[in-house]
């Protein structure tokens, strides 16, 4: 009987960037439509889907096939020139997975493409091969494949001799010859001579179809796709693009049509989807080996560590606090042997000595690390082993919001360190557990909503300015969906059905919309192994030759290997340069985690709003919350940063906080047994943690049945929170509770709890908060000058601090090639400008300049300068930039006169003293003493605006003064809203802003007229403004 199955075996999802369009869950759901039980995907050069597409199919009932479309180099893998035969620099050749050693060796063939074989695709050769080809099955692949393309030059022969080399590799019964389905006129050329090909040899046909869309009507939106890979336009005919729209995938029967008389050819594709049972095995965890002296157990190291550091961290508190209660220590004891006994249970104790490990390196190296991150700082264990730097117990943290004893998962530790520390923590983990190891993990950018558009508006020829207006009215968002901006915006509406290519451009777009874009490194995973990572997964290497893993952090977890998230906090950096500066200018040391926490000067900054630098409190939004909360206790600030989040933002919860903590309504409980849970936010539930406390108080809930109810809020699973409801007030009536007031209770927890924010992550974030307040508000000139050095590559950062300094009466003093540093520094209680923020100067020459200021004393005048320094290191674009923005003004020379003789500065910089050619310039001597070089012509100085110009072009912003200062009288009665304020405005209300139009672009619609786009810039920052012709 006649085989009636088909399954596709070279499918090109999204993975293949900018090239598939094919989404893994969409194909799946077409697969089981089409009645196929397997299906196989082979991006190319890459297997970044293999978890995700493995998952999802085997619960979607279908046998996954893991594969790849590989890049063959016609040589030698390692060499990178282009082939002088006029051939190809790469041929592309299908591989498909039959075991574990073949997932392994494919692992391996597509990571060494990445590591060794990159020219412009990650490439493999024949010897690799023949050296890891077990357990792979191999198809001949496209046009491009080795075989079609010497079929499709006419060398028939050529195509034989590879055709048996391959064969010969994959021992005959392992390589098929591919024909496919996809009606272009070369594909049904080389598909005859396939055929030929295979009876000659005795080699199997199989037959694919290439898929790289799901539906024939996709081809479209693929051709756009194309061209947002290639940066063309649909209408350039000088592009690439597929001839024709049968790319997709297809049925058995839509197969049988393009190919008749092939039927052995489709039949084999079940023949070989029967001889792939590779099956990926999920969630046995991999432990990296953390090695322990003296014959321990891990479990045993971790309880000495942890009751050590209990002992140290009771010292310290009775250092600070006084003497401990008896009762308090006992308290401390037994949540430590509480929380010892769950994460030893639960096998966790080599994942809290490994992040223990590379913690304690970090501080002897000096690298700043965060109190805390998220539900970690809800641990004892974590504090006294210094991984956190929050008392759990006298915040009243939760153990169980962190590490949950009925849900077997692995602890979440996110760890802060300073930005410039970061990689040398992950370079030391990296020695410590071996290079092979440890690896960054792979992230992937999508096509979010509004950059779809704009991407698509692009290839579509559509004019930029009509684009943006289009993009635009789509409101911003990460869940946000073209398909809810259509159904909400009747604006957009009408556009889609008034104007044909607006319509084209959206559907188009919500075709793309949510595909991988580009792929980058995730800004904090590291995941570390207990042996090679690639013997596990396949690795990647980016544009800047960085290695990550080709699998995202979610399928890492699958997988069971153990990842750390080592995040960089440029907070965390500002605080130790300013630390430092303290130091340095002052002569004594600021220890930032024993300052008070009770500082009036800093609570007061924070009620006056003046938090322009400070962590989490900077926003326009934020400085009104505290200008009417009135922070006064640490705990204010805690609730300032949860308070400050969109769901509290769009309730009444603000109002009843402040109404409280102000005495200005009388504080409703609802029950005694809630007040000491709910004392501290005034009676209003902001944190999750709270949520629990009142589960167990009043219904009997276990803490970790009490984290389960708030993840049920979290998720908003009506089945779930059934049961909870039911479970809660069964459990509070028994308590005394009466059956309206909890199901009242009930209703404000489901309401309120869906607000409510990690307390853990609150108290360790709002320390950091505190701590960046008190040095703005007790070391302002040290503080704004670390903000602006951190800031200097953020051009609206630098024009918002500059601001910010002169609002705060701090004097910036502009670059002077005596005085700056490389970055900004501390000169007699004012800022003076880094020599590193001029544009055009480069690092190099910043450098070179100060090693020689330091060597051999101040420059003493232009021509000592020119003298002391070499042409090579300070070329004329080196010069322009200081003279523009000031450096020089200590000569008394003006900017004029120096702009105007930059040749003879330039020409002079390093040259010998020759005597015939200093007296072309007469017998004058210079202030220093010398016979100067040269003359500089008599011309007239810059006016104020012109010098405000060029200080602006050379430094990016304006420094010594600013155009809109002389108009600050009438500007204020004009103006309603500043640039920076702007984010914090209603979509769609009435703003009026006053700014210097920085650049101007006139562009033209697609009706002729004018229009214009132009860059407006005020006291606080810029923005792209577009002018249209009405």
């Amino acid at each position: 009987m006649q085989n009636r199955s088909f399954v596709h075996l070279h499918v090109h999802t999204e993975y293949s960037l900018l090239d598939g369009a094919i989404r893994i869950p969409n194909m799946l759901e077409k697969a089981w439509s089409l009645g196929m039980d397997s299906v196989a995907i082979t991006d190319h050069g890459n297997m970044f889907g293999a978890v995700q597409f493995f998952d999802q199919a085997k619960k979607s009932g279908i046998k996954p096939i893991l594969g790849c479309e590989v890049y063959l180099a016609p040589g030698d893998r390692r060499d990178k020139s282009s082939p002088t035969n006029g051939g190809p620099s790469s041929y592309h050749l299908i591989l498909l997975v039959m075991d574990a050693t073949g997932y392994k060796n494919l692992s391996r063939l597509v990571t060494l493409g990445y590591l060794e074989g990159f020219y412009y695709h990650p490439r493999i050769d024949m010897e690799l091969l023949r050296e890891l080809n077990s357990g792979l099955i191999a198809l001949s692949a496209c046009l491009k494949g080795p075989v079609a393309f010497a079929i499709r030059q006419g060398k028939i022969d050529v195509a034989r001799k590879r055709a048996e080399e391959l064969a010969s590799i994959f021992d005959n019964e392992r390589f098929f010859l591919e024909v496919q389905a996809n009606g272009m006129r070369d594909q049904e050329k080389v598909n005859v001579a396939l055929r030929e090909l295979a009876q000659e040899l005795s080699l199997p046909l199989v037959a694919t179809n290439d898929c790289h869309y799901l539906e024939r009507k996709d081809a479209e939106a693929h051709d756009a796709l194309l061209c947002i890979q290639t940066g063309k336009t649909v209408d350039d005919t000088n592009r690439m693009k597929f001839p024709t729209d049968e790319f997709y995938f297809k049925s058995r029967e839509e197969m049988e049509a393009a190919l008749p008389g092939l039927e052995d050819a489709l039949d084999n594709t079940t023949l070989i989807a029967s001889r792939c049972g590779f099956d990926m095995e999920f969630g046995n965890y991999k432990y990296p080996v953390f090695e322990v002296p003296g014959g321990k157990s891990l479990d045993d190291l971790l309880r000495e560590q942890a009751k050590e550091g209990l002992a140290t961290r009771l010292k310290e508190k009775e250092e600070q606090e006084g003497a401990v209660p008896e009762e308090a220590i006992n308290q401390y004891k037994e949540r430590l042997e509480y929380e010892l006994d769950i994460i030893c249970k639960m096998g966790f104790s080599g994942y809290l000595l490994i992040v223990s490990d590379f913690i304690e390196y970090a501080r002897r190296a000096g690298i700043p690390v965060g109190p805390g991150r998220g539900s970690a700082a809800g641990s004892l264990v974590a504090y006294c082993l210094r991984i956190t730097n929050i008392d759990p117990i006298k915040y009243g943290l939760l153990f169980e919001r962190f590490l949950n004893p009925q849900r077997i998962s692995m602890p979440d530790i996110d760890i802060d360190f300073c930005m410039k520390g970061r990689d040398d923590v992950i370079r030391y983990v990296a020695e410590k557990y071996g290079k092979e190891n440890v690896c960054q993990i792979i992230t992937f950018g999508t096509m979010k909503a509004r950059a779809v558009i704009r991407d698509v508006g692009r290839t579509l020829n559509i004019p930029l300015g009509e684009v943006d207006r289009i993009a635009k009215m789509v409101p911003e968002g990460p869940k946000v969906s073209l398909e809810k901006a259509l159904a909400s915006e009747p604006e957009l509406q009408a556009l889609e059905k008034e104007k044909p290519y607006v319509a084209k451009l959206l559907n188009i777009s919500k075709a793309l919309e949510g595909l991988a874009r580009h792929a980058s490194t995730h800004a904090s995973g590291v995941v570390i192994s207990d042996r090679p990572l690639v013997e596990y997964l396949p690795l990647y290497k980016g544009a800047r030759d960085e290695i990550m893993t080709q699998f995202t952090m979610d399928r890492i977890e699958q997988l069971g290997l153990i990842k750390f998230d080592f995040l960089g906090l440029r907070t965390l950096t500002v605080i130790k340069h300013t630390l430092d500066l303290i130091e340095k200018t002052l002569g004594h040391k600021v220890d930032i985690e024993k300052i008070p926490l009770t500082d009036e000067a800093t609570y007061q900054l924070c009620c006056d709003g003046k938090t322009t630098g400070v962590f989490q409190l900077e926003s326009d939004g934020m400085k009104d919350l505290m200008r009417r909360l009135k922070p006064g206790v640490f705990e204010d600030m805690v609730a300032l940063v949860a308070l400050y989040r969109p769901g509290p933002l769009g309730s009444n919860m603000i109002d009843e906080f402040i109404q409280g903590k102000h005495g200005k309504v009388e504080i409703n409980y609802i029950l005694p047994q809630l007040e000491p849970i709910l004392r501290e936010t005034y009676g209003v539930i902001l944190y999750q943690e709270q949520v629990m406390r009142i589960a167990q108080v009043l219904a009997d809930y276990t803490l970790a049945e009490a984290d389960e109810l708030r993840k049920a809020i979290g998720k908003k699973k009506p089945e779930v929170m059934a049961r909870h409801r039911e479970r809660f007030i069964e459990g509070s009536v028994k308590n005394g509770v009466t059956q309206e007031t909890a199901e009242r209770l009930f209703d404000l927890i489901e309401k309120f709890g869906g607000y409510g924010f990690n307390k853990s992550h609150s108290v360790a974030y709002a320390m950091i908060a505190y701590q960046t307040a008190y040095l703005k508000a007790h070391y302002p000139v040290q503080f704004m000058t670390a903000l602006l050095t951190q800031d200097m590559g953020n051009q609206d950062k630098t024009i918002k601090n500059i601001a910010e300094c002169r609002e705060m009466g701090i004097e910036i003093l502009p670059p002077d090639i005596n005085e700056s540093e490389a970055d900004f520094s501390v000169v007699e209680g004012k800022i003076r400008f880094g020599l590193g923020a001029i544009k055009n100067v480069g690092l190099k020459a910043v450098e070179y300049i100060i090693e020689e200021r330091k060597t051999n004393g101040p420059f003493k005048s232009i021509h000592d300068f020119c003298r002391r320094v070499e042409g090579a290191k300070v070329n004329r674009r080196v010069l322009e930039g200081l003279i523009q923005c000031g450096a020089f003004d200590f000569t008394g020379i003006p900017r004029a006169r120096l702009f105007a003789g930059l040749d003879d500065i330039s020409r002079f910089c390093g040259s010998s003293h020759d005597p015939n050619q200093l007296s072309m310039f007469g017998p004058s001597q210079d202030s220093d003493g010398t016979t100067p070089l040269f003359e500089l012509p008599e011309v007239e100085e810059w006016s104020e605006r012109e010098k405000l110009r060029r200080e602006k072009e050379s430094l990016g912003f304006y420094i010594t003064g600013h155009p809109l200062d002389r108009f600050k009288d009438d500007l204020s009665r004009l103006v309603t809203c500043s640039i920076q304020d702007l984010a914090n405005q209603q979509d769609r209300s009435i703003v009026h802003i006053a700014g210097v139009v920085e650049s101007l672009k006139v562009k033209r619609t697609k009706k002729g007229d004018k229009m214009a786009v132009i860059n407006l810039e005020d006291l606080s920052g810029s923005i792209e403004v577009i002018i249209f012709p009405d």
